[in-house]
Order: structure tokens, then C-alpha cells, then sequence
């Protein structure tokens, strides 16, 4: 059977009333209702085409392209919501419902939210969830330590934000280690800090180690060349002014400070940090 809510490479079949009817290698058929079907598509051709329900529940195609498959999560704008759950749009001609008892707060008209996409078991229809922790697990992951990765902000918690990681996982950033602020459905590239024994991910939007205190040291020193060779921030600054300032900690401030200084490229006084060479 051709696989629901995914995009794939069919052959044009035969030709009938209502449309093209598309065909998978086992000869599995669906059709690709007239309003679809490109011009030139000869039978023998090979087409793209998403597979989904009509309205009458039919399984059809289409070559309209949508804003999330089966088993992926995309940040979508309600467009309705009744008694039944809110309808978000996904670029199909028919809204995607997510119900009630899907949503981890109540939806409203106009607003965006980052959801999953599912097959109800009961109406087998495509459906959305914003309850996205039950579709992320951290079991059989080949993810390392150090390792570049993407992360979705789904939740802020006290502790952290929590992220789906690779499209499949569960990490978390921590409040502390973060110093901007992160918004929900958005996609920030991160790095694996370190993985639990029970599976856990802890993530980090800097680099990990010395590659992070590096890159900092660079943004010391082209700030210093803005700012005409001078710097008022110190090792006596606050953490908060460090951070407010720079977006980075004091102790990473003061490691990076530490290299310039013995590249020989500043030099430290009571008053702040000045650049040895001419501007």
C-alpha cells in the first residue's frame, strides 16, 4: 500500500474521468485528481506527488507541497478552532486538524504552534499534536559528544529549554549556559555537551570546550577594533554586564581575555582591556 502523509516518486498509469491514476513499483494505485495533473504528464512518466485523505476520506495525491510529512513537526498558524480541536494551516486545501485532547494549551485563532503529524488510528486520517515529547525518543541514537546538531525549541522549562534534536530526539539547554533568548519552533544549531547514561541529552548553543573560549576570543578582538582599541569590561565586571554585552559568561570572557593576552594583542588594566595594535 502506498504510505499516507509522505512525499514520493510514482509512475503515471492510466488515465481516467477524475484524473491520473499513479502507480508504485508493486503496482499499488492512487489517484492524482485532475486539477493535479501537470499538462505534459504522459503515461510512463514519473511524478512527485504527496499522499493524503480528500474530504471523502479517499486516499489521493497531490502535487501541492506541504509545510510538514508523517513524523515530522513544523511550526503551523491556526486558521480555525471549534469544538472539535483548531485546524492549522499546512499548505494543503484542507486544514490540518489538531484535537483538543492534542494540544498541550489551548490553541487560539492566528497564533502559531510547533506540532507534530500522525495517523489517527481510528479515522486513519492525518492529524497534528503539540504534546511533542511522545514523539521523540533517545533510545538507539548514533549522536556523539561535540557533535553539531540541529535543535527545535519545543518548551522552556525552569530548568531549561527542551529541543527536538535531529528531528528525533530529546535535548536540553540550559538557562544558565544560554545568553539570549530562544523561541519555540524555532531551529538553532547546537552541540551535543554530553549524553547520559539513561539516555538524557544536555546541549549547548556554544562549542564545546576550546573551540567555544576560540571563537569568543574573536569576537573580544573584533570588538576591541570597533570600539577604537578599548574595552571597559574587566575580570572585576559583573557576570551580568559580561553576559549583557557580549553574550557570553564571565568565566569564558576571562579565558578568552587570558589568550589574547598572551597572543600579545592586549593588555589588561584596572579600567578595562586595551588593543595593543595600532587601529
Amino acid at each position: 500500500m502506498i504510505e499516507i502523509g509522505k512525499n514520493t516518486t510514482l509512475t503515471a498509469n492510466r488515465n481516467a474521468a477524475a484524473g491520473m491514476y499513479l502507480a508504485d513499483l508493486k503496482g499499488n494505485e492512487v489517484l492524482l485528481p485532475n486539477k493535479f495533473v501537470p499538462k505534459s504528464l504522459k503515461v510512463g512518466e514519473i511524478l512527485e506527488v504527496f499522499i493524503y485523505k480528500d474530504s471523502e476520506d479517499r486516499l489521493v495525491a497531490t502535487t501541492l507541497v506541504p509545510l510538514i510529512e508523517l513524523g515530522g513537526f513544523a511550526k503551523l498558524k491556526v486558521n480555525q478552532v471549534n469544538a472539535f480541536g483548531a485546524f492549522l494551516d499546512w499548505g494543503m486545501e484542507k486544514d490540518l486538524l489538531v484535537p483538543i485532547k492534542e494540544q498541550s494549551e489551548k490553541m487560539e485563532e492566528g497564533k502559531e504552534y510547533l506540532i507534530a503529524m500522525y495517523v489517527d488510528e481510528l479515522t486513519e486520517r492525518l492529524v497534528g499534536s503539540s504534546k511533542i515529547k511522545k514523539f521523540l525518543s533517545n533510545e538507539k541514537n548514533n549522536l556523539k559528544e561535540g557533535q553539531m546538531v540541529d535543535a527545535t525549541i519545543f518548551e522552556d522549562t525552569p530548568l531549561g529549554y527542551l529541543a527536538i534534536v535531529e528531528g528525533k530526539h530529546k535535548g536540553l539547554i540550559y538557562h544558565n549556559e544560554v545568553f539570549e533568548q530562544l523561541y519555540k519552533g524555532n531551529t538553532y544549531q547546537a552541540y551535543i555537551k554530553k549524553i547520559k547514561d539513561n539516555g538524557e541529552i544536555d546541549l549547548s548553543i556554544q562549542k564545546i570546550g576550546f573551540k567555544h573560549v576560540d571563537d569568543q576570543t574573536e569576537v573580544i578582538y573584533n570588538m576591541l577594533r570597533k570600539n577604537k582599541g578599548y574595552l571597559n569590561l574587566s575580570d572585576s565586571s559583573s557576570s551580568e554586564e559580561i553576559q549583557a554585552r557580549l553574550k557570553m559568561s564571565k568565566k569564558v570572557f576571562k579565558k578568552a581575555i587570558g589568550m589574547l593576552y598572551k597572543m600579545k594583542k592586549i593588555s589588561i588594566e584596572d579600567n578595562g582591556i586595551y588593543l595593543i595594535e595600532k587601529i
